[in-house]
Protein backbone atom coordinates (compact mmCIF):
# COMPACT_ATOMS: atom_id res chain seq x y z
CA UNK A 1 0.00 0.00 0.00
CA UNK A 2 1.33 3.35 -0.54
CA UNK A 3 2.58 6.02 1.76
CA UNK A 4 -0.27 8.35 1.80
CA UNK A 5 -2.81 5.32 2.57
CA UNK A 6 -0.93 4.48 5.70
CA UNK A 7 -3.13 6.11 7.89
CA UNK A 8 -6.39 5.67 6.01
CA UNK A 9 -8.53 3.47 8.85
CA UNK A 10 -11.74 3.17 6.35
CA UNK A 11 -11.52 2.78 2.49
CA UNK A 12 -14.31 2.28 0.10
CA UNK A 13 -12.30 1.33 -3.31
CA UNK A 14 -14.62 1.28 -6.17
CA UNK A 15 -17.79 0.88 -4.69
CA UNK A 16 -21.02 0.22 -6.62
CA UNK A 17 -24.32 -1.43 -5.50
CA UNK A 18 -27.51 -2.23 -7.27
CA UNK A 19 -30.42 -3.84 -5.95
CA UNK A 20 -31.62 -4.99 -9.67
CA UNK A 21 -28.33 -5.74 -11.46
CA UNK A 22 -29.80 -3.03 -13.93
CA UNK A 23 -29.77 0.12 -12.16
CA UNK A 24 -27.01 1.76 -9.61
CA UNK A 25 -27.57 3.18 -6.43
CA UNK A 26 -24.16 3.87 -5.70
CA UNK A 27 -22.19 4.25 -8.22
CA UNK A 28 -18.08 4.18 -8.23
CA UNK A 29 -17.92 5.27 -4.47
CA UNK A 30 -14.55 5.70 -2.79
CA UNK A 31 -13.68 7.26 -0.10
CA UNK A 32 -10.98 7.12 2.49
CA UNK A 33 -11.27 7.61 6.39
CA UNK A 34 -8.98 8.48 8.87
CA UNK A 35 -8.50 6.35 12.37
CA UNK A 36 -10.76 8.75 14.51
CA UNK A 37 -12.10 11.27 11.77
CA UNK A 38 -16.07 12.19 12.20
CA UNK A 39 -17.19 11.90 8.59
CA UNK A 40 -21.08 12.45 7.16
CA UNK A 41 -22.15 11.42 4.07
CA UNK A 42 -24.80 14.17 3.28
CA UNK A 43 -27.60 14.63 0.60
CA UNK A 44 -31.17 14.13 -0.30
CA UNK A 45 -32.68 10.61 0.03
CA UNK A 46 -32.17 8.47 -2.06
CA UNK A 47 -28.80 9.76 -2.90
CA UNK A 48 -27.33 5.86 -1.64
CA UNK A 49 -25.49 7.77 1.64
CA UNK A 50 -27.44 4.95 3.66
CA UNK A 51 -26.80 2.08 1.50
CA UNK A 52 -23.18 2.83 1.72
CA UNK A 53 -23.13 2.64 5.36
CA UNK A 54 -25.28 -0.21 5.52
CA UNK A 55 -22.88 -2.28 3.30
CA UNK A 56 -19.77 -1.07 5.64
CA UNK A 57 -22.10 -2.44 8.70
CA UNK A 58 -22.28 -5.96 6.57
CA UNK A 59 -26.17 -5.26 6.38
CA UNK A 60 -26.52 -4.83 2.56
CA UNK A 61 -24.07 -6.62 -0.01
CA UNK A 62 -21.75 -5.29 -2.00
CA UNK A 63 -22.16 -5.76 -5.98
CA UNK A 64 -18.47 -4.48 -7.00
CA UNK A 65 -15.84 -2.97 -5.57
CA UNK A 66 -13.85 -3.35 -2.32
CA UNK A 67 -14.71 -1.83 1.25
CA UNK A 68 -11.16 -2.19 3.41
CA UNK A 69 -10.86 -1.60 7.28
CA UNK A 70 -7.28 -1.15 9.20
CA UNK A 71 -6.11 -2.63 5.72
CA UNK A 72 -8.16 -5.55 6.08
CA UNK A 73 -10.89 -6.14 3.64
CA UNK A 74 -14.11 -7.05 5.51
CA UNK A 75 -16.79 -7.57 2.22
CA UNK A 76 -17.30 -11.43 3.20
CA UNK A 77 -16.83 -10.85 6.90
CA UNK A 78 -20.11 -11.26 9.11
CA UNK A 79 -21.26 -8.35 10.56
CA UNK A 80 -21.21 -9.37 14.06
CA UNK A 81 -17.37 -10.30 13.50
CA UNK A 82 -16.41 -6.13 12.20
CA UNK A 83 -16.46 -4.86 15.69
CA UNK A 84 -18.80 -1.70 14.78
CA UNK A 85 -21.38 -0.42 16.47
CA UNK A 86 -24.36 1.23 14.81
CA UNK A 87 -27.14 3.85 15.94
CA UNK A 88 -30.42 3.88 14.55
CA UNK A 89 -33.08 6.87 13.78
CA UNK A 90 -35.59 4.80 16.06
CA UNK A 91 -33.03 3.88 18.83
CA UNK A 92 -33.69 0.23 18.13
CA UNK A 93 -33.94 -0.81 21.84
CA UNK A 94 -35.72 -3.83 23.70
CA UNK A 95 -39.18 -2.31 25.30
CA UNK A 96 -38.75 -5.27 27.67
CA UNK A 97 -35.41 -4.78 29.05
CA UNK A 98 -34.42 -1.98 31.41
CA UNK A 99 -31.77 0.89 30.24
CA UNK A 100 -29.51 -1.52 32.20
CA UNK A 101 -30.33 -4.64 30.61
CA UNK A 102 -30.15 -3.49 27.09
CA UNK A 103 -26.73 -2.18 28.13
CA UNK A 104 -25.47 -5.49 28.92
CA UNK A 105 -26.77 -7.23 25.47
CA UNK A 106 -23.69 -6.71 23.54
CA UNK A 107 -21.74 -7.65 26.01
CA UNK A 108 -23.23 -10.82 27.03
CA UNK A 109 -23.52 -11.90 23.51
CA UNK A 110 -19.80 -11.55 23.80
CA UNK A 111 -19.99 -13.95 26.76
CA UNK A 112 -18.16 -11.26 28.95
CA UNK A 113 -17.94 -12.35 32.47
CA UNK A 114 -20.80 -10.95 34.53
CA UNK A 115 -18.47 -8.66 36.86
CA UNK A 116 -16.78 -6.73 33.70
CA UNK A 117 -20.72 -6.28 32.04
CA UNK A 118 -21.75 -4.62 35.57
CA UNK A 119 -18.70 -2.29 35.59
CA UNK A 120 -19.17 -1.22 32.16
CA UNK A 121 -22.81 -0.59 32.06
CA UNK A 122 -22.24 1.58 34.96
CA UNK A 123 -19.72 3.17 32.96
CA UNK A 124 -21.34 4.08 29.96
CA UNK A 125 -24.45 5.38 31.85
CA UNK A 126 -22.31 7.74 33.74
CA UNK A 127 -20.49 8.85 30.29
CA UNK A 128 -24.06 9.56 29.01
CA UNK A 129 -25.58 11.12 32.25
CA UNK A 130 -27.94 8.44 32.90
CA UNK A 131 -26.75 6.82 35.74
CA UNK A 132 -30.36 6.84 37.57
CA UNK A 133 -32.30 5.33 34.72
CA UNK A 134 -30.43 1.79 34.83
CA UNK A 135 -33.92 0.04 36.06
CA UNK A 136 -35.93 1.59 34.11
CA UNK A 137 -37.82 0.74 30.93
CA UNK A 138 -37.60 2.06 26.99
CA UNK A 139 -40.98 3.49 27.12
CA UNK A 140 -40.11 5.35 30.46
CA UNK A 141 -37.93 7.58 28.83
CA UNK A 142 -37.99 11.16 26.73
CA UNK A 143 -36.79 10.85 22.94
CA UNK A 144 -33.37 12.79 24.02
CA UNK A 145 -32.88 10.06 27.03
CA UNK A 146 -33.96 6.62 24.44
CA UNK A 147 -31.51 8.17 22.56
CA UNK A 148 -28.42 8.86 24.58
CA UNK A 149 -29.04 4.74 25.59
CA UNK A 150 -28.92 4.10 21.89
CA UNK A 151 -25.43 5.79 21.71
CA UNK A 152 -23.94 4.52 24.39
CA UNK A 153 -25.30 0.91 24.06
CA UNK A 154 -23.00 1.32 20.50
CA UNK A 155 -20.15 2.26 22.04
CA UNK A 156 -20.15 0.12 24.99
CA UNK A 157 -18.44 -2.71 23.20
CA UNK A 158 -15.38 -0.34 22.41
CA UNK A 159 -16.17 -1.00 18.56
CA UNK A 160 -13.39 0.79 16.13
CA UNK A 161 -16.13 2.00 14.24
CA UNK A 162 -19.42 3.72 15.09
CA UNK A 163 -22.07 4.33 12.52
CA UNK A 164 -24.84 6.35 12.55
CA UNK A 165 -28.23 6.73 10.26
CA UNK A 166 -30.02 9.97 10.99
CA UNK A 167 -29.72 9.05 14.99
CA UNK A 168 -31.81 12.99 16.21
CA UNK A 169 -34.46 12.70 13.11
CA UNK A 170 -37.01 11.82 15.64
CA UNK A 171 -36.10 14.47 18.11
CA UNK A 172 -37.25 18.25 17.98
CA UNK A 173 -35.19 21.17 17.20
CA UNK A 174 -33.64 21.88 20.91
CA UNK A 175 -33.26 18.00 21.35
CA UNK A 176 -31.80 17.54 18.18
CA UNK A 177 -28.95 20.70 19.01
CA UNK A 178 -28.41 19.21 22.34
CA UNK A 179 -27.87 15.72 21.46
CA UNK A 180 -25.39 16.74 18.65
CA UNK A 181 -23.43 18.55 21.06
CA UNK A 182 -23.37 15.32 23.17
CA UNK A 183 -22.64 13.05 20.43
CA UNK A 184 -19.41 15.75 19.41
CA UNK A 185 -18.43 15.39 23.04
CA UNK A 186 -18.36 11.71 23.32
CA UNK A 187 -16.43 11.51 20.02
CA UNK A 188 -13.55 13.80 21.69
CA UNK A 189 -13.54 12.05 24.62
CA UNK A 190 -13.36 8.55 23.05
CA UNK A 191 -11.61 9.39 19.74
CA UNK A 192 -13.74 6.51 17.99
CA UNK A 193 -14.43 6.56 14.08
CA UNK A 194 -17.42 7.84 13.42
CA UNK A 195 -19.33 8.04 10.00
CA UNK A 196 -22.78 9.31 10.28
CA UNK A 197 -25.38 9.80 7.78
CA UNK A 198 -27.70 13.00 7.84
CA UNK A 199 -29.77 15.11 4.96
CA UNK A 200 -29.40 17.90 7.48
CA UNK A 201 -26.87 20.25 6.47
CA UNK A 202 -26.51 22.48 9.39
CA UNK A 203 -26.41 18.97 11.15
CA UNK A 204 -23.69 17.96 9.19
CA UNK A 205 -21.73 21.54 8.75
CA UNK A 206 -22.13 21.55 12.53
CA UNK A 207 -20.39 18.24 13.71
CA UNK A 208 -18.01 16.83 10.92
CA UNK A 209 -14.15 16.88 10.04
CA UNK A 210 -15.37 16.39 6.52
CA UNK A 211 -18.69 15.82 4.70
CA UNK A 212 -19.19 13.51 1.61
CA UNK A 213 -21.94 15.40 -0.13
CA UNK A 214 -23.88 12.81 -2.09
CA UNK A 215 -26.37 12.87 -4.93
CA UNK A 216 -27.97 10.06 -7.44
CA UNK A 217 -25.31 7.91 -6.23
CA UNK A 218 -22.37 9.85 -6.70
CA UNK A 219 -19.88 12.05 -4.26
CA UNK A 220 -20.29 15.60 -5.26
CA UNK A 221 -17.60 16.83 -3.40
CA UNK A 222 -15.54 15.60 0.17
CA UNK A 223 -14.16 18.03 2.45
CA UNK A 224 -14.18 20.12 5.54
CA UNK A 225 -17.34 21.73 6.54
CA UNK A 226 -15.67 25.23 5.76
CA UNK A 227 -14.59 24.36 2.02
CA UNK A 228 -18.04 23.06 1.32
CA UNK A 229 -19.30 26.53 2.12
CA UNK A 230 -16.46 28.77 0.63
CA UNK A 231 -15.93 26.86 -2.11
CA UNK A 232 -18.16 24.27 -3.47
CA UNK A 233 -17.37 21.84 -6.56
CA UNK A 234 -20.59 22.86 -8.31
CA UNK A 235 -23.63 24.18 -8.45
CA UNK A 236 -25.33 21.02 -6.86
CA UNK A 237 -22.85 21.36 -4.10
CA UNK A 238 -23.39 25.11 -3.80
CA UNK A 239 -27.14 24.66 -3.80
CA UNK A 240 -27.36 22.08 -1.04
CA UNK A 241 -25.00 23.61 1.42
CA UNK A 242 -26.72 26.64 3.28
CA UNK A 243 -28.51 28.79 1.20
CA UNK A 244 -27.92 30.62 -1.86
CA UNK A 245 -28.73 33.23 -4.65
CA UNK A 246 -28.55 32.16 -8.16
CA UNK A 247 -28.16 34.65 -11.15
CA UNK A 248 -28.05 33.30 -14.83
CA UNK A 249 -25.29 34.39 -17.20
CA UNK A 250 -22.81 33.56 -20.11
CA UNK A 251 -18.93 33.47 -19.34
CA UNK A 252 -16.76 35.88 -20.87
CA UNK A 253 -13.93 35.79 -19.87
CA UNK A 254 -11.81 33.72 -17.26
CA UNK A 255 -8.25 35.02 -16.43
CA UNK A 256 -5.83 34.11 -13.15
CA UNK A 257 -8.96 32.51 -11.41
CA UNK A 258 -11.39 35.46 -12.39
CA UNK A 259 -14.32 34.95 -14.40
CA UNK A 260 -16.54 38.06 -15.99
CA UNK A 261 -19.83 36.93 -16.45
CA UNK A 262 -21.98 38.68 -18.46
CA UNK A 263 -25.74 38.66 -16.68
CA UNK A 264 -29.24 38.51 -18.27
CA UNK A 265 -29.43 42.49 -17.52
CA UNK A 266 -26.18 43.60 -19.42
CA UNK A 267 -24.18 43.73 -16.11
CA UNK A 268 -20.64 42.56 -16.39
CA UNK A 269 -19.52 40.28 -12.99
CA UNK A 270 -16.46 39.43 -12.02
CA UNK A 271 -15.98 36.55 -9.72
CA UNK A 272 -13.70 33.49 -8.53
CA UNK A 273 -13.55 30.93 -11.29
CA UNK A 274 -14.73 27.92 -9.57
CA UNK A 275 -16.08 25.62 -11.76
CA UNK A 276 -16.69 27.45 -14.82
CA UNK A 277 -17.82 26.78 -18.08
CA UNK A 278 -15.94 27.47 -21.02
CA UNK A 279 -15.86 31.12 -22.68
CA UNK A 280 -19.39 31.49 -24.08
CA UNK A 281 -21.01 29.48 -22.18
CA UNK A 282 -24.40 29.84 -20.00
CA UNK A 283 -23.14 29.45 -16.10
CA UNK A 284 -24.74 30.50 -12.63
CA UNK A 285 -22.96 33.32 -10.82
CA UNK A 286 -23.59 32.01 -6.93
CA UNK A 287 -23.43 34.42 -3.73
CA UNK A 288 -24.47 33.25 -0.44
CA UNK A 289 -27.35 36.13 1.44
CA UNK A 290 -25.19 37.05 4.13
CA UNK A 291 -22.51 38.49 1.48
CA UNK A 292 -24.60 40.11 -0.46
CA UNK A 293 -25.26 43.84 0.13
CA UNK A 294 -27.40 46.81 -0.42
CA UNK A 295 -25.29 49.51 -1.87
CA UNK A 296 -25.00 52.70 0.49
CA UNK A 297 -22.19 54.83 1.10
CA UNK A 298 -21.06 52.41 3.70
CA UNK A 299 -21.56 49.04 1.28
CA UNK A 300 -19.91 49.63 -2.57
CA UNK A 301 -17.99 47.09 -3.76
CA UNK A 302 -16.87 45.42 -6.56
CA UNK A 303 -20.07 44.53 -8.47
CA UNK A 304 -23.18 45.98 -8.38
CA UNK A 305 -26.73 45.38 -10.19
CA UNK A 306 -29.83 46.94 -10.15
CA UNK A 307 -33.14 45.07 -7.86
CA UNK A 308 -36.60 45.77 -7.14
CA UNK A 309 -37.58 45.13 -3.25
CA UNK A 310 -40.43 42.75 -2.69
CA UNK A 311 -40.87 42.23 0.71
CA UNK A 312 -38.48 41.21 3.77
CA UNK A 313 -38.89 38.31 6.38
CA UNK A 314 -38.24 39.35 10.64
CA UNK A 315 -36.09 36.11 11.71
CA UNK A 316 -35.23 37.29 15.26
CA UNK A 317 -31.42 37.90 15.40
CA UNK A 318 -31.80 38.65 10.90
CA UNK A 319 -33.46 39.99 8.66
CA UNK A 320 -34.06 38.57 4.99
CA UNK A 321 -35.18 40.88 2.64
CA UNK A 322 -35.90 40.09 -0.66
CA UNK A 323 -35.29 41.49 -4.25
CA UNK A 324 -36.39 40.94 -7.74
CA UNK A 325 -34.05 41.53 -11.16
CA UNK A 326 -35.41 43.06 -14.22
CA UNK A 327 -34.51 39.24 -15.59
CA UNK A 328 -37.12 37.82 -13.39
CA UNK A 329 -34.37 36.36 -11.05
CA UNK A 330 -34.92 36.61 -7.10
CA UNK A 331 -32.06 37.24 -4.70
CA UNK A 332 -32.17 37.42 -0.67
CA UNK A 333 -30.06 39.46 1.36
CA UNK A 334 -29.36 38.17 4.95
CA UNK A 335 -28.16 41.19 6.94
CA UNK A 336 -28.13 41.30 11.26
CA UNK A 337 -31.09 42.80 12.95
CA UNK A 338 -29.54 45.87 14.62
CA UNK A 339 -30.06 49.44 14.15
CA UNK A 340 -28.37 49.63 10.76
CA UNK A 341 -31.15 47.34 9.22
CA UNK A 342 -32.50 49.71 6.39
CA UNK A 343 -36.43 50.16 5.83
CA UNK A 344 -37.66 50.07 2.32
CA UNK A 345 -40.54 50.53 0.67
CA UNK A 346 -42.28 47.86 -1.29
CA UNK A 347 -40.97 48.24 -5.53
CA UNK A 348 -38.36 50.50 -4.44
CA UNK A 349 -35.57 50.42 -6.88
CA UNK A 350 -32.09 50.15 -5.49
CA UNK A 351 -29.18 48.00 -5.75
CA UNK A 352 -27.19 45.45 -4.25
CA UNK A 353 -23.62 44.71 -4.37
CA UNK A 354 -20.90 42.29 -3.67
CA UNK A 355 -17.28 41.50 -3.68
CA UNK A 356 -15.51 39.63 -6.40
CA UNK A 357 -14.12 37.23 -3.92
CA UNK A 358 -17.57 35.89 -3.18
CA UNK A 359 -19.12 35.46 -5.98
CA UNK A 360 -18.79 31.93 -7.43
CA UNK A 361 -18.62 31.28 -11.46
CA UNK A 362 -20.55 27.74 -11.50
CA UNK A 363 -21.93 25.38 -14.23
CA UNK A 364 -25.09 25.38 -14.65
CA UNK A 365 -27.36 22.55 -13.24
CA UNK A 366 -28.07 19.65 -14.51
Amino acid sequence: MSAENNNQYVRFINVKKSYDQKNLVVKNFNLDIKKGEFVTLLGPSGSGKTTCLMMLAGFEDVTSGSILVNDQPVTDVAPYHRNIGMVFQHYALFPHMTIGENLAYPLRVRKMPAAEVDRKVKESLALVELADFRNRYPGQLSGGQKQRVALARSLIFEPSIVLMDEPLGALDKNLREQMQFEIKRLHEDLQFTAIYVTHDQTEALTMSDRIAVFNNGIVQQCAAPDVLYEQPANSFVADFIGENNHIKGRVKSVEQGVAQIQLTDGVVASSVDMNCPPVGDECVLAIRPEKLFIASHKNQLDNCIDAFFVTRLYVGDSIRYFFKLSCGSELMVKALNDHEAPEILPGARTQLTWGTQVGLALDCPG
